[in-house]
């Protein structure tokens, strides 16, 4: 459903400017006149009765004209008035006393973007707090100020070597030609060689294929990155060349999580227990040799009633049981993609409450904004890394040792 006031507001714009700089001054002086909205609001609450009301008389203190201020926003400089009381009590907030910039209505807008806060929602919360009518044009205009952050930030310098690298998708509705249709947000997180996480890059809207997971990769490579250790993957089309082009000796494991739940969609419920207690056998082997001895067993047990999940296992045995030649240190971390799935839980809380967004920027917007708040919290290495980069440094060597920036 479309504001009104914000179809207004905008219908008002395109009658008044002609160039961008026109636009830009408009909203220069809109978001002024929303500043000494706020301002107003705060004198008001100071005093304890509205401006003018009879509430005041003998109450012992009285507004006392306005003092001029020259500040800083992000749309240039601006003059403003700063209300006084008789009192010389008052102290706003929004602009303090010696400050010179006024950026904290434009944070506090982005700062509830990024809790996944429509525009409509952002509009009441201003509106109950300070008084203020807070236009989708205003939103939008202060969001896409972070536009520039979101492209610096994607294509930031990364380390010569990740350890260990996850890939995976979540998947969202956005609106295109008149119509909603569902796009892939591709994540890139890796492990640092200090045992942290990052997300590396999110690449939104594309189809899966060779070509795309190669342009990834060298996106990867043009930003320092030199070697990937191993990656770990859900079956994404077209990674596995990919990989082999760009990095040729990382090691690829796909989820075996993901192979599960895939197998399983063609499996009867009555079956599923029975066939669930023989595939463990498998994947939770000691050895290779284990795991081969006792897929042997399952496959001459299910391959009549089931020889799609026997087909699927056998073409993709090689990525499946690369985590076999490892300790359980490091074969808990990357036999399943649960770290990016983790990541993928906590962005879908934050987008959860919109069903479909505008455009592919404003996806990009919420998702970039929702990966500060959670990278905020990666402030631990992940559980046992000692003991895993140990065991890592003995397995590639110089391949490790030589790039790593502790």
């Amino acid at each position: 459903m479309q504001d009104p006031a914000g179809n207004a507001l905008a219908k008002e714009l395109a009658k008044e400017c002609r160039t961008i700089g026109d636009i830009q001054e408009k909203l220069k002086e809109l978001f002024k006149d929303t500043i000494q909205q706020v301002l107003e609001a705060e004198m008001e609450h100071h005093l304890g009765y509205p401006k003018n009301s009879p509430e005041g008389i003998n109450t012992g203190n009285s507004r006392n004209g306005y003092s001029q201020k020259t500040i800083k926003t992000r749309a240039g400089k601006t003059e403003i008035k700063i209300p006084r009381d008789r009192n010389g009590e008052f102290e706003p907030q929004i602009i303090r006393k010696y400050q010179t910039t006024a950026n904290e209505l434009e944070d506090q807008i982005i700062a509830m973007y990024a809790k996944g806060m429509s525009t409509r929602d952002i509009e009441d919360q201003m509106k109950d707090i300070y008084g203020i009518e807070v236009s989708p044009v205003l939103v939008s205009k202060v969001t896409d100020k972070i536009l520039p952050q979101i492209i610096e930030w994607q294509s930031r310098p990364l380390d010569p070597v990740y350890p260990i690298v996850y890939l995976d998708a979540i998947h969202f509705k956005v609106k295109q030609d008149n119509r909603i249709v569902n796009k892939a947000a591709y994540t890139v997180l890796g492990i640092s060689v200090t045992g942290h996480k990052d997300i590396l890059g999110i690449w939104i809207g594309e189809s899966e294929s060779a070509s795309f997971w190669l342009g990834v990769l060298n996106d990867l490579k043009n930003r320092g990155v030199e070697d990937i250790l191993i990656v770990c993957k859900d079956g994404l089309t077209g990674f596995s060349e990919a990989i082999n082009a760009v990095f040729p000796q990382t090691e690829v494991q796909l989820c075996v999580i993901h192979q599960i739940r895939n197998s399983l969609k063609y499996v009867s419920y009555k079956d599923r227990k029975s066939l669930m207690a023989d595939l463990k056998q498998v994947y939770q082997a000691l050895t290779l040799e284990e795991a081969e001895l006792k897929f042997s067993e399952f496959k001459d047990k299910w391959q009549k009633r089931y020889p799609l999940v026997i087909k699927s296992w056998e073409n993709n045995w090689l990525e499946l049981t690369a985590y076999f030649k490892y300790p359980p240190e490091i074969r808990r971390i990357i036999y399943t993609t649960n770290a990016v799935e983790g990541y993928h839980r906590q962005l879908r809380k934050v987008t959860k409450t919109k069903t479909a967004y505008p455009t592919d920027e404003a996806l990009r917007k919420i998702i970039y904004l929702a990966t500060l708040d959670i990278a905020r919290k990666w402030t631990m290495p992940i559980r046992d890394w000692g003991r895993c980069l140990s065991q890592l440094i003995i397995y590639f060597g110089d391949r490790l040792t030589a790039r790593m920036i502790i």
